[in-house]
């Protein structure tokens, strides 16, 4: 028998998570909710879920900062959900590692197509690195290593620190080197959604990845930008 992928829910509003747990639980998932951010920590250190949908605005300790904490430890989908809909928190939200960020209101039935498509997502990724033989595990391009098993970078032997979506953007266009991707395909690929407005999340990846990794990050001899096109890696 299968095992049910595990959820946990962090909303404040009672009506809310519950009517988001119903539908979670009718498309097969087991749930469980909490309503502040100290809670979602607890629960986090205590037990193993495949996927946590994270409200932002919570009483005590916030979503960003829950976030932060849980990207220190796990690298499982989380999907921040918040009212507010202004850009620069979509940045913020995504710029700390999480894979999803929703607008309030939004449908449950959209929200569980969400949970699904980045949970096949997380399990992909997981076979498709489980499949690498150890040899290539690391990618050298000239001073530029990357540790695909370790998420590790390093810059000339020196080792260099991404978040969790800097290093999954530099490492898939590694991986398609010379190709030339749209801001729309990076987030994507990356990101997993199609783009919407958020492509300017891309930008400002781009742009600290290159202040990470470039001797000089306005003329970039790794991540180079195609004008009127895109970007790319350049080996």
């Amino acid at each position: 028998m299968t095992e049910l992928k595990r959820i946990l829910i962090v909303e404040d509003d009672h009506s809310i998570a519950s009517l988001q747990r119903d539908y979670l639980e009718l498309a097969g998932y087991e749930v469980a909710i909490v309503s502040s951010g100290s809670e979602a920590l607890e629960a986090v250190a205590r037990e193993t879920y495949d996927l946590i949908i994270l409200d932002i605005m919570l009483p005590g300790v916030d979503g960003f900062s829950v976030l932060r904490t849980i990207r220190e430890e796990e690298d499982i989908p989380v999907l921040l959900v918040s009212a507010r809909s202004e850009e620069l928190y979509k940045i913020k939200g995504l710029d700390l590692g999480a894979d999803d960020y929703m607008t309030k209101p939004f449908s449950p039935a959209e929200l569980v197509a969400r949970v699904n498509a980045h949970l096949k997502k997380y399990e992909r990724l997981k076979e498709r690195f489980g499949k690498v033989e150890p040899e290539k595990i690391r990618l050298r391009v000239r001073g530029l290593e990357i540790d695909k098993d370790a998420r590790q970078v390093f810059v000339n032997g020196r080792e260099v620190t991404l978040a969790q979506k800097e290093f999954d953007l530099l490492l898939f266009l590694l991986q398609h080197a010379n190709r030339v991707f749209s801001k729309e395909e990076l987030f994507e690929r990356v990101w997993g959604m199609d783009a919407l407005s958020d492509v300017s999340t891309v930008t400002v990846h781009i742009a600290r990845i290159r202040e990470k990794i470039e001797d000089n990050p306005s003329k970039p001899q790794y991540v180079a930008t195609v004008w009127g096109a895109g970007y790319k890696f350049v080996v």
